[in-house]
């Protein structure tokens, strides 16, 4: 909901990839996690709990609107992302929740530190009552005293996001085992899942895999997807962690896991600390070096004759194997085994025969973002509700139909928030939304604008835009704006404290003007209506950066004909 009361469960990217995991493992578990808010629900403050009637009101539409339009059962639905929790917005979730029938989606909390939710639910027997798992952000596979003592359960809620070479999948392969032996925890989410984002922003590639050309269909099925099927082709949520768990002699770890009928899953790990370190946190040294482990099988399992065996070894590239499927172990009358295990080394061993390593064709090989691009929004009816390649930073640009306007500009792309939203990261002031190759420096961006908001509106376009995400108001780049007032102005940077040049132009809202930004060099130009407005100001930073759309302030304004030319 952009406005109050504006539900509408089409938009952005979520609902589809909900849908498409669905079609995949029509069992997979689907949560809900807000990370911002929308402006309205703060009456004037950054803050999602001045109402918590209201907050829980748009969190629970949501989760019925996932139900009603799209046939998804959310299954978990979280607090605020690494913010503050409210004790009382949390019981009366859980009250509205119940109140719409709702009493199977069970509530997370407080994907931030161990504590205080801890030791708040050690507290308050009614909060105790309401949580169903305590989720902890990038734990280091540790838990706290007050986290076990509430008998919840316990999840790496968020955590990996590191790049997604071998030292990304041996964090994430050595924080699957030890979230559980180390710190007890029974899930472990990776942020984020496919790396489909511009690289140069910020935490590029720290996905499981990478798909991030869709304008070539090129990605890469990277390591940590391999090193998840070691445990989830083997597991299911509903199966249990055996107590018999822990660290090896000489480094490395192991878990055991069934399902309750007989079946049992063992995996091992011995990557070094070299070569798992995660992003955060800090990661104590270690030594892991060759060793023999014996394992013997007792009780039910004792009757055990042979085991699969999936192994991966990470590092130089004449020994590296992902996922590959070795001959099954046969256990000996005492039903034990030994396995020679060398440092960087992952093994399942399972009595399920169903593993099995997937293929898929060649992807079409890497391209640059065309260096000539263009997009008119004349879509009818769009499947996404944004335009491809844009990435908005702050803001949101969807397509739009002007009813009134039969002409050219019927189909255009509109920022459509008119508030600032209750932020989680730092937001710029302006809207932006940015697209191309990050190494752009020589081209000339077109595109025709028009401002909404009298008086006070502004637009712009921008090249050579070096910054994004979480530090998106510190970007720099050469911005051509135009304001409803009359007035135009070019600046370095999207905050507009670097000016370089201002004036006067014929320029009024609810009218549609061209604007075209050329940069060569150390100088760039601009032009109105195909007419030069401004020339041969000296920009010097950055040296390249992306093409950019935006607006002033959190305002209405519309976009068309985008045109973008870059030199090679």
């Amino acid at each position: 909901m952009h406005y109050a009361l504006d539900e509408d469960y089409f938009r952005g990217y979520e609902w589809w990839l909900m849908k498409e995991a669905k079609k995949r493992n029509s069992n997979i578990t689907l949560m809900g996690l807000p990370w911002s808010f929308p402006g309205w629900l703060g009456k004037g403050f950054n803050w999602p709990y001045v109402n918590c009637q209201l907050t829980a009101y748009y969190v629970m539409t949501w989760i019925v609107g996932a139900k009603h339009y799209h046939d998804l059962d959310i299954d978990y639905i979280g607090i605020w992302n690494e913010r503050s929790f409210d004790v009382n917005y949390i019981k009366v979730l859980r009250r509205m929740l119940n109140y719409q029938g709702l009493q199977q989606v069970k509530i997370i909390a407080s994907d931030n530190l161990w504590e205080p939710i801890s030791a708040s639910m050690l507290h308050d027997p009614e909060l105790l009552e309401v949580i169903d798992v305590i989720g902890a952000h990038y734990p280091g596979t540790h838990t706290v005293k007050d986290a076990r003592l509430t008998k919840k359960k316990l999840w790496s809620s968020e955590d990996f996001s590191t790049s997604n070479n071998d030292v990304g999948a041996g964090c994430w392969g050595r924080i699957l085992n030890q979230n559980y032996i180390n710190g007890y925890m029974t899930a472990t989410i990776a942020w984020n899942l496919v790396a489909s984002y511009y690289e140069q922003l910020p935490y590029g590639r720290c996905g499981l895999m990478t798909a991030q050309e869709p304008w070539s269909g090129h990605y890469a099925v990277e390591a940590p997807i391999w090193i998840s099927a070691h445990t989830t082709q083997f597991t299911q949520p509903g199966w249990y962690y055996l107590k018999t768990v822990g660290h090896l002699e000489k480094g490395g770890s192991y878990v055991a896991l069934t399902d309750g009928l007989g079946n049992l899953t063992i995996i091992i790990e011995t990557m070094s600390h070299k070569h798992s370190m995660c992003i955060r946190p800090f990661l104590p040294y270690f030594n892991v070096s060759q060793q023999f482990a014996t394992f013997v099988l007792k009780g039910s399992f004792s009757e055990i004759p042979e085991l699969q065996v999936w192994y991966t070894k990470l590092g130089k590239p004449s020994e590296r194997f992902l996922f590959k499927q070795l001959d099954s172990l046969w256990i000996n009358s005492g039903g034990s085994f030994t396995l020679e295990l060398q440092e960087d080394e992952l093994f399942t061993l399972t009595t399920l025969t169903t593993g099995r390593k997937g293929s898929y064709p060649l992807p079409p090989k890497s391209q640059p973002f065309p260096c000539v691009y263009n997009d008119d929004f004349n879509v009818d009816y769009p499947f996404f509700s944004e335009a491809p390649n844009f990435a908005d930073q702050t803001g949101v640009f969807e397509y739009f139909m002007n009813i009134e306007d039969p002409g050219e500009h019927r189909f255009t792309l509109r920022q459509v928030l008119n508030q600032r939203p209750i932020t989680w990261a730092a937001d710029a002031f302006n809207t932006i939304s940015v697209i191309g190759d990050y190494q752009w420096s020589n081209l000339t961006i077109k595109c025709d604008v028009y401002i909404e908001t009298p008086e006070k509106g502004g637009v712009f376009i921008a090249g050579r835009v070096n910054k994004g995400g979480i530090l998106i108001r510190s970007a720099r780049g050469v911005f051509f704006w135009i304001f409803a007032d009359g007035t135009y102005r070019v600046t370095g940077d999207l905050a507009g404290w670097t000016i370089y040049t201002v004036g006067h132009a014929d320029i009024t809202a609810k009218k549609w003007y061209t604007l075209t930004l050329t940069i060569k060099g150390g100088f760039s130009s601009g032009l109105l209506n195909g007419r030069p407005l401004w020339k041969n100001v000296s920009v010097t930073f950055p040296k390249h950066g992306w093409a950019a759309i935006g607006t002033h302030s959190f305002e209405f304004a519309q976009f068309d004909n985008f045109h973008v030319e870059a030199a090679h």
